[in-house]
């Protein structure tokens, strides 16, 4: 790897600070400013490239506050050199809330890991996925069988990020010198909830209250100094970006923190509230149809939802969980994520991939399921969809490899971040939302697959057989589905290769 820097100069510099610093006794302080001494000449060689970040350094009172310098100084040589970063502690830390009243469902205390990035001004918040319960009978066996989902007490020290969340600019191109901070889930509520536990109530289900306290305590950490910050989420976790970009926007704007752009990335959780399958009784989290249990969750939680959704849907505020009712009320720009055959929303519609092959009227359902996704995110500017069946992506560690159109997801992030870069400071009084935005040339970001089968984007990731748990190629695996795309690929005389590029094209 190539080390990265904005100027030449810098590397003598940054040298000559290394070696002040390690030979104190060497030098001699007059008033409040260093003796200037003169610079070891600089190593012969040094690979030169362009640094993403500026660096404040103060070079004063070295004398009297050497810790302070030399934390300068590690971090400046980070951003100078991502590759000799891989020596320096990147995990994120574990960080309890200060204000105890806001916890975890059993009233453990919540909170969150962070990774601070001295050098940078951008802030990824990430909201943890994992399902949820709405009655004390699913709840009670979450907490057997899913604790860590409901309970701090055996939260590991430290995390390792993934993804968009990695410090490793091969992995994370875009995004890897950001101020890093992970919220683990454990209010099951899809982040939505504001009920403390009490005599009466055996759960808190506290989710909206932690997102807002974590981002008042990351303000005491130089989220204040934000330019911009990216409430990111998975799976439940991305209904919950979508739930709370804009109440977090408003707390920055109540808090006098007017400068801080607020944007919203939410992966995999736009779902859909259709019909099921099959339709089973409401009696867990798995079997029970979407709407019924996102209906019985919001008053079990005392869920709370954005404000101008609230008035838009009054009496039937369950609606703004699924993604395309909630998204045309907000103002926060929103990139969404999502697979076209996402593996919970054809979990929670009673569709299960067994080793069995797919019956006929199971195959109409994925199809006509793909179809009514593509109609929802018709009108969503800022999106990725491939068509893959699969569940979560930016915290995967291929989710580079997956492209939709010849363009990857870091990509299409990247392109959505200038585009908001590049937009007009100030939106007409007469804009409803703050999603319509001007993409630069050349650079996409409405990405979605127009092939009508699952997996027959050919970046899609490995899946494997359900019973078996073997790997399965995408031929495999649209055979299993029904399709067979080496017997139609023989008769119109290509490879297989060659007709699922077709697919993916559309043709």
């Amino acid at each position: 790897m190539r080390g990265r820097m904005r100027t030449p100069e810098l590397l003598p510099l940054l040298l000559l600070l290394v070696l002040l610093a390690g030979a104190p006794e060497g030098r001699k302080v007059r008033g409040s400013r260093a003796q200037p001494r003169r610079a070891q000449p600089p190593p012969s060689h040094r690979e030169r490239g362009e640094a993403t970040e500026s660096f404040p350094l103060d070079f004063t009172a070295v004398e009297e506050n050497m810790d302070n310098f030399m934390t300068q100084v590690k971090n400046l040589a980070q951003s100078l050199y991502p590759c000799s970063a891989q020596k320096l502690d990147h995990d994120m830390k574990l960080s309890f809330l200060e204000n105890a009243s806001v916890t975890c469902n059993d009233g453990t205390p919540a909170g969150y890991y962070i990774k601070e990035s001295k050098g940078s001004r951008r802030w990824l918040v990430f909201l943890e996925g994992g399902w949820y319960c709405f009655n004390k009978q699913n709840c009670n066996s979450r907490y057997e069988t899913l604790r860590r989902l409901m309970s701090s007490t055996k939260w590991p020290q430290t995390r390792t990020g993934t993804g968009i969340l990695s410090p490793q600019p091969e992995e994370n191109p875009h995004w890897w010198n950001a101020n890093m901070v992970f919220i683990p889930y454990c209010s099951s509520d899809v982040w939505s909830g504001a009920s403390p536990k009490t005599n009466e109530n055996d759960y808190a289900f506290m989710g909206s209250l932690i997102i807002k306290e974590v981002v008042k305590e990351l303000l005491t950490k130089g989220l204040d100094n934000a330019k911009v910050l990216l409430l990111a989420g998975s799976s439940a976790g991305g209904t919950g970006v979508l739930l709370n970009v804009d109440p977090v926007s408003e707390l920055l704007q109540e808090l006098g923190h007017t400068s801080v752009q607020v944007r919203g990335l939410s992966d995999s959780g736009w779902f859909l509230d259709n019909k099921q399958y099959r339709c089973t009784d409401c009696v867990d989290t798995i079997s029970c149809a979407p709407t019924e249990a996102i209906k019985r969750g919001i008053r079990y939680w005392d869920g709370v939802v954005p404000e101008r959704c609230r008035q838009a849907h009054e009496g039937e505020e369950w609606k703004c969980f699924f993604g395309y009712k909630v998204y045309p009320t907000l103002k926060s720009p929103v990139f969404v994520v999502q697979w076209l055959f996402d593996e919970a929303q054809l979990t929670v519609d009673n569709v299960h991939l067994t080793g069995q092959p797919v019956q006929e009227g199971q195959w109409r359902y994925i199809q006509n399921l793909g179809i009514e996704l593509r109609n929802t995110l018709k009108d969503v500017p800022a999106m990725f969809a491939p068509a893959c069946l699969s569940h979560e992506i930016i915290t995967r560690t291929y989710w580079m490899d997956i492209q939709v159109k010849g363009t990857s997801l870091p990509r299409a992030l990247q392109c959505w971040d200038r585009s908001l870069h590049n937009s007009l400071r100030n939106i007409s009084s007469n804009s409803t939302t703050g999603h319509s935005r001007t993409p630069p040339r050349g650079c996409p970001l409405h990405l979605i697959d127009s092939c009508p089968w699952p997996h027959c984007n050919p970046t899609c990731p490995t899946i494997r057989d359900q019973l078996t748990g073997q790997e399965m190629n995408v031929i495999q695996f649209l055979t299993h589905m029904g399709f067979d795309v080496k017997r139609i690929a023989q008769q119109q005389g290509m490879e297989p290769s060659k007709l699922l590029g077709m697919l993916n094209n559309g043709n």
